[in-house]
């Protein structure tokens, strides 16, 4: 598997954050369990393309659903969105360091 460049990796990541973000913070949105797994799967994706600061990756997907609650709502709860982007990042990582680079064909 072709590694993309860092920056490249860290755009991928900010459009997926922002875009969760302006998702969650929709009107008629209140579905949290999907809110979580498109974080988790954002960062596993992002961690799984780069495996270079995996912890910056996931602070830049995951930072936009409490930054938007705080700035709208003062509702400093939603600070636990930062959990699942931090496990799918560290789990893209573990994926890409272990399965696809030892991987043969």
């Amino acid at each position: 598997m072709m590694k993309l460049p860092f920056l490249f990796c860290l755009f991928i990541a900010l459009l997926f954050g922002i875009s969760i973000a302006y998702i969650d913070t929709g009107p008629h949105w209140d579905d949290t369990g999907i809110t979580v797994l498109m974080i988790l799967s954002a960062s596993l994706i992002c961690g799984v393309l780069s495996s270079k600061k995996t912890w910056l990756t996931a602070l830049v997907i995951g930072i936009w659903i409490p930054a938007a609650n705080i700035l709208l709502s003062h509702h400093f709860g939603s600070l636990i969105a930062l959990v699942p982007a931090f496990i799918g990042a560290y789990m893209g990582k573990f994926i890409n360091l272990n399965i696809v680079n030892h991987s043969k064909y």
